[in-house]
């Protein structure tokens, strides 16, 4: 054993506050997650303002192309392609001078109005600087054309204008209508550079959060292995050492305030089971001791009561033999006080022969377990009902032995317990009542329990120990025999057996001696 094994609680308790001061120069879970959570929330932040910026670049670039520059584009080509039909039909009808030429102007006018309309709408959405001063360019060289040429010619004024004039007053309307046409052609492919842009920045930007996100998992991940998983790793191996029986290596934990903690915890218990268990084992030591010194006890004194038994025999033959002698020699010969005498030293020799038997055959039982054999309890029980045959004929009484199982066991040792219930069935019974004694059995779990009961005296549940102890009488030897080693050799035959015994509950008048034998292990097995 270490010295750190027989630290003393006091010392312990030091050891425990000293790794509890050392844990507090470690940061404790609470700012670990703390700044873990300030950290997810600074990225997040930046995740937030940089999509934001991205996308808000992406809808102002959207809507630069999608609803102002493309749009106007479209209107200006509608604006030019209007004025162009104004133009044809007013030359169609310069030459013709049929009414029905002039639908294209007509049609050409209310689109230019249209189409102005719908410029000047997008030009005060503030994002085409410059249409308004291009348009108006275009609507005074139209204007110009129309009041110069096309307005003669349509109301027919003799030797109207020159087409050379009419020409070159329609080339600045189309050369108008063309710079307008390039400007929102060169704004329109501004918007979709600008769109494009847009779009590169969004990738950047989310190619750079799924960088910086995967960057951050795998940062809070090495995080988590090195702060928390593998000091709980570690702790939870030295934990397990111990608990699979290496109790003297000590327990030292690593990583954040409260795993360091948990780890003196855990050390302060290991340290308190490692006592206890020398406790336990110092005091297993001293009970083998005390069982190696209660065995060797209990077979010197068995030896003597053997001994002492065996050796008392002989004299006690000799005192009874001399008795018996006096008594059919001098009987009637001497005075009643002498015949009376003789009896009573008669009667006291052979009841000291019998109780020297039955401590004799008490002092036997538990030796040894070489005689046991599976044997079937009903035979015994058929053979301990044979030899109380004598007793059952003199009292008219009745052995009623049921269905009984094979047990393993000493065949004499279980045919003396029979033949002491069964007799006690026949002997202890009411008067004028013929003593009628049951054997049945049953099966309880890995035991079969046998039950003797009779319809005699009875026992009173207050005396139910009493009577299993040895030389315990409830009545008179005068009224019944008997040493009173009887139930006490019962109780001792059974438990050896590896049974109980005790006293059922009778409904009726009677006793019910009820016992336990274990089933053999080749049925349980079974």
């Amino acid at each position: 054993m270490t010295a750190l094994d027989r630290t003393p609680p006091e010392r312990s308790g030091e050891a425990r506050l000293q790794r509890l001061e050392e844990g507090r120069k470690h940061w404790p879970l609470a700012r670990i997650f703390a700044l873990g959570a300030s950290l997810a929330a600074l990225f997040a932040l930046v995740v937030v303002v940089l999509g934001g910026v991205a996308l808000w670049r992406l809808a102002e670039a959207r809507i630069a192309l999608v609803d102002s520059a493309g749009p106007a584009l479209i209107a200006a080509q509608q604006l030019s392609t209007a004025l162009v039909d104004q133009e044809t039909g007013v030359r169609g009808y310069s030459l013709a001078q049929r009414a029905e030429f002039l639908q294209p102007y007509q049609d050409g006018r209310t689109t230019e109005a249209e189409m102005v309309a719908h410029l000047r709408e997008l030009a005060a959405g503030g994002r085409l600087p410059g249409l308004d001063g291009r348009l108006d360019a275009v609507e005074r060289a139209a204007q110009d054309w129309r009041t110069e040429y096309a307005g003669p010619v349509l109301a027919g004024t003799p030797g109207g204008p020159d087409p050379e004039r009419g020409r070159a007053l329609f080339e600045q309307v189309r050369s108008a209508v063309q710079t307008m046409l390039a400007d929102l052609q060169v704004e329109r492919e501004a918007a979709r550079v600008s769109i494009e842009g847009a779009s590169a920045f969004l990738l950047v930007v989310g190619v750079a959060i799924a960088a910086l996100l995967a960057s951050f998992l795998v940062a809070a991940g090495i995080g988590l292995r090195r702060g928390m998983l593998r000091p709980l790793s570690d702790l939870a191996v030295q934990v397990r050492e111990v608990v699979t029986g290496d109790a003297t290596q000590p327990v030292r934990a690593g990583g954040p305030r409260e795993i360091v903690g948990l780890g003196a915890d855990v050390e302060a218990m290991r340290q308190h089971i490692q006592r206890d268990l020398d406790d336990a084992q110092a005091a297993n030591r001293r009970l083998d001791e005390q069982a190696r010194e209660l065995e060797r006890s209990n077979r010197d004194l068995e030896q003597f009561a053997y001994v002492a038994s065996h050796d008392l025999q002989e004299p006690l033959r000799k005192v009874s033999s001399f008795c018996q002698l006096l008594q059919r020699r001098y009987a009637g010969k001497l005075d009643d006080r002498a015949d009376q005498y003789i009896a009573f030293a008669v009667d006291g020799a052979s009841r000291m022969q019998r109780l020297i038997n039955d401590l004799l055959t008490f002092s036997r039982v538990g030796r040894t377990t070489e005689n046991f054999v599976a044997l079937d309890l009903g035979e015994t029980a058929a053979a301990a009902a044979a030899q109380l045959e004598p007793a059952r004929e003199e009292s008219d009484g009745e052995i009623d032995i049921g269905e009984l199982p094979v047990v393993a066991g000493d065949p004499a040792l279980l045919q003396a317990l029979l033949v002491n219930l069964l007799g006690n069935g026949l002997k202890f019974h009411r008067a004028g009542v013929a003593p009628v004694v049951r054997v049945a059995s049953r099966r309880d779990g890995d035991s079969f329990e046998i039950t003797i009961s009779d319809n005699g005296i009875g026992i009173e549940s207050e005396y139910s120990g009493k009577v299993f102890v040895i030389f315990q009488r409830l009545h008179g030897r005068d009224v019944y025999p008997g040493t009173g080693i009887g139930l006490a050799l019962a109780k001792k035959i059974v438990e050896f057996h590896g049974g109980r015994i005790d006293l059922a509950d009778t409904p009726g008048p009677g006793t019910t001696v009820r016992f336990t034998l274990p089933v053999p292990r080749e049925e349980i097995d079974a």
